[in-house]
Parts: structure tokens; sequence; C-alpha cells
């Protein structure tokens, strides 16, 4: 994002609402213990898009018309909708009478469904299916967080798999599907290479201790740092916890990600809230991690602006911090800087992360992204954005430093990427390719505007930007001027007072 234009004022926050969904914690007993069959979602979905999750998707109108014995209502609604995505994603078929079927026979169903030539109703009842609400034992509710733009209100079930059925992921939503110990995919948590929400992450802690299936729905149904459903704690990896606040930035982002990096020993990066409330809730978490044991080393801003320090100054006095921050970013900040951060500098934690800093100029001077040694994780600020998109603002703003920096950061091998706003990008490297290409291509178009005839930045911008709403234009503007800097450096463009054309290259 970027600071907000003179006297703009974002508009009030409100939650999107949510929608009902059901996903199933399927397991089967081995030998060697518990064995659960977990799932990747593709990359390219809007939610939860390269994350590792349990089989599960929202209500479909049709579920409801579809009778559950011992369930009535929304009770019954939520476990025809578990049962048909565990087909449709895993093809296994949790069904009184799914015994009786052939392996063939669950393919056909499955088929059926996913090209939508059958609904599920008609499949249960050609075959004389029914659905029992024992075979969906309730396993806890999720709400997702409000800060989301897609949130769902999701009943987990903890479900057996069926003797003698096979589970297999077929291509499309889903990436990735296999049987795994709950220890390997924790393990896989653990090391940053299956990023995990909430609910999932618990359910893995879960079934790594399980004893029996009552004590288990016990531990389901009561997960910690859990208040109204919504999870007071996001750890995507080991070692990354991320605390959306909100913030006074650019739409559509209405929140700033503060993140919590190391285990042991702590750093606090973008304390970015002014909002007294948000930065009261930031400070009683890390209050609450220091009573835990961990150990708050110092705040690290990314940069200098203000929906990333608005709550430096609070955060700092109320629990004694120092902080550590490039020289162009502490030259504005409201505090002191204990430590000046520079290229290749590596910021090691008691825990064993070592996070090494790179100066990454071009939105900001002073900006800096944090990268770990161990995973390939990148804490990238202002760099990349979850939602909207990354306004590069002259003077303070450089075109080409920042294309610079997306190539330099992308010639790191990036795994996930996470940005102060929105939700991480699990495809480092995916992500930062887009963001090059689409940077060209806005190029492309600011050329072609200049070769349409010399212009003023306020009859270029909507030559350029003719595929955005006119309210973007403004915020346009200063894009579009970083282009053309960028542009007359490398003599393809010249200036006139306020008009600008194109030159011919030579």
């Amino acid at each position: 994002m970027s600071e907000l234009l003179p006297g703009f004022e974002p508009p009030p926050f409100v939650a999107a609402p949510t929608r009902d969904a059901a996903a199933v914690i399927v397991f089967r007993r081995t030998a060697g213990g518990a064995e659960t069959f977990w799932i990747k979602r593709d990359k390219a979905l809007s939610f939860a898009g390269g994350f590792y999750a349990f089989p599960g998707g929202k209500v479909d109108k049709a579920d409801a018309a579809i009778p559950v014995a011992g369930a009535q209502g929304l009770a019954a609604t939520l476990r025809v909708t578990a049962a048909r995505e565990l087909l449709e994603e895993t093809g296994l078929l949790v069904a009184v009478g799914a015994e009786k079927t052939s392996a063939e026979d669950r393919a056909a169903m499955r088929r059926a469904l996913l090209e939508k030539k059958a609904g599920f109703a008609e499949l249960l009842s050609a075959r004389g299916l029914t659905l029992d609400a024992a075979h969906f034992p309730d396993a806890g509710r999720w709400v997702t967080p409000p800060h989301l733009p897609g949130r769902f209100d999701a009943r987990f079930f903890l479900v057996e798999a069926p003797a003698g059925q096979g589970a297999e992921v077929w291509p499309g939503e889903l990436s990735f599907g296999a049987w795994t110990t709950p220890e390997a995919a924790l393990a896989q948590w653990q090391a940053g290479t299956a990023l995990l929400h909430p609910p999932n992450r618990h359910a893995l802690e879960v079934l790594r201790g399980l004893r029996d299936v009552p004590s288990a729905l016990e531990a389901l149904r009561h997960p910690p740092h859990c208040v109204d459903f919504i999870a007071g704690r996001i750890e995507f990896q080991q070692g990354v916890l991320v605390v959306p606040l909100r913030t006074a930035t650019l739409p559509p982002a209405t929140h700033t990600n503060t993140y919590v990096l190391g285990t042991r020993e702590l750093l606090v990066v973008d304390p970015g809230s002014s909002d007294p409330h948000e930065t009261a809730q930031l400070v009683a978490l890390l209050e609450a991690l220091r009573s835990e044991g961990a150990v708050l080393r110092a705040v690290v801003p990314t940069h200098h602006h203000g929906d990333h320090v608005g709550g430096l100054e609070t955060v700092v006095k109320a629990l004694g911090l120092p902080v550590w921050a490039h020289a162009r970013t502490a030259d504005r900040l409201p505090v002191p800087t204990a430590r000046l951060l520079e290229e290749g500098d590596v910021l090691a934690l008691a825990g064993g992360e070592k996070w090494v800093v790179r100066h990454t100029p071009g939105h900001a001077r002073g900006h800096v992204c944090l990268v770990d040694e161990r995973s390939r994780a990148m804490v990238v600020g202002d760099m990349v954005a979850g939602t909207g998109t990354i306004v590069i603002d002259p003077p303070e703003g450089d075109m080409a430093q920042y294309l610079a920096q997306l190539e330099r950061l992308r010639g790191l091998t990036p795994a996930t990427l996470y940005p102060a706003h929105g939700a991480p990008s699990p495809d480092g490297g995916a992500k930062l390719s887009e963001y090059l290409q689409h940077r060209a291509w806005r190029e492309d178009k600011v050329r072609a505007a200049l070769a349409a005839g010399p212009g003023t930045l306020e009859t270029l911008v909507p030559r350029a930007y003719d595929d955005v709403q006119a309210f973007v234009w403004p915020l346009a503007e200063r894009s579009t001027l970083a282009i053309l800097l960028k542009l007359e450096a490398e003599g393809r463009a010249a200036r006139s007072g306020e008009t600008w054309r194109a030159l011919s290259p030579g």
C-alpha cells in the first residue's frame, strides 16, 4: 500500500458475512497409530489457495433436502455437506449401505457429482443409501476471522474412513491428497513446507495424541486461544504468527498484518494500527506470550508509512522494547532507533531462527524485507499485497528500484511471502513473477497512452488505466508518474512543464 492521499478517509470497516460450511477430519487406524487424509488446495483458489487442509466446502442449497437420521435443520444439512464433499474430494462414501457399493460405482457417483450430471440426493436414492448423523460426530466449529474478505462458519466432523474404501484426489480444486501421520504433517508445518489454518493445525495436534474418539471429540470442540469460534492466534507456519489489525490503509485493504517472528525469542514486525483498541489487543497478546516464557527482542518496522508504524510508540512504551530499523526509516520514526539495519544483517533468535535483512527500496527508501534462512519464507511488507496493489508514489517511491528489488527477491527462490496486507502467497516465486508481469503490462499501457499524443497526468491516466473504475485514478496518477519518471531516465519519455511526450529510442 502507501501513505493515504491528503483528505482521503477510508470507509468504516464492515466484516464480510459468513457462509455455512463443513469440513471432515477423516482418519484411519493403523498398527503405528492414527493416520489422516489431508489435501492441498490449488494455489489459484481465492480462499486458502496453496494451504493444506481437510476435505470440505460450503453448503449447497440442495443439501437441505436430504434427510439425515438423528439430525434436523442446519445440523442435518451440514452433515449432508460433509458427506457430499468427502465423496467429491476423496472418493470416500460414508452412508448407511455404502459397504454394498463397489469402487467402480463410488467412482461413478463421484464423477456424476463433479460433472454436475446428477445431484447427491438422486445418487443416494438410486442405490438405497441413507445418511446417519452418528457417522458424523461434531468435532468443533470455527469462524473465519473478520479481516478476511471470504468468510465461513465451518463445522468440523471427525469421521473414521470406511473399511475397504480407498481415498484419492482427482485433479481440479485440489493439487494433492494423501494419508499421513499427524506427526509427519506437523513436522512439515514446523518446517514451513505445509501452511495450515488454525482449525487444521489444532486437529492434527489432537490426532497426534489420539487415545479414543470421545476424548478426541472433546479436545476438538474446545481449542485454546479461541473466542466466539474465532482463532486468537494465527500461525500459518511455526514461528510466523500473524496479527491482523485494522488500519487507515488504502482500499480494498482494511488491515495491516503485524507479524510476531520466532518461537523462544520474538521480533514484532509492523505494529501499524493507531487505533487504541487494536493496539491494546496486540499488547495483550505480546504480554501473554511473554508470560508463557517467550522473550520479546525488538520491534522492526518494514518502513515508515503510517499504516505500518501507527502503533509503534504505544507498543514500545508498553513493553519496553527497542526499535530496529533501516536508517531511512529510523529518521522518520516517532521513537529512537536502537539498531540500524543494513542489507545482509542476520537477526538470530534463541529458537534457532535466523531472519536475514534485505534492503528493498522502491516503495519506500528504507523498506526492508526479512527472509527466514531455513524455510525461505519472506516477510515482505509492501513489496507485494495479498489484497489490493502497491502504489509507487514519487519522490519517495521509485519504480525502477521497485522492479529491480522484485527481481532480486524472486532470485532468492522464496517459499511463502507474508505481505503486510492480505493473505500469504505460498508460491512466492510465482507471485513475484505475477507482479513483474503486471508492472510490465502497465508500463506498456502508459507507453501506448504517450504514443497516442502528449498529455498531462490528468489526461494520460484515463488512457493507461481504462481497465479500472475512475475512482481509482487519483491513486493511479502516482504510479503513472513513477512509470513516466522511469521512462524519462531511460530516454523514452520527456516532459515540458506538466506535459509528457514519448521519445523514440535512440
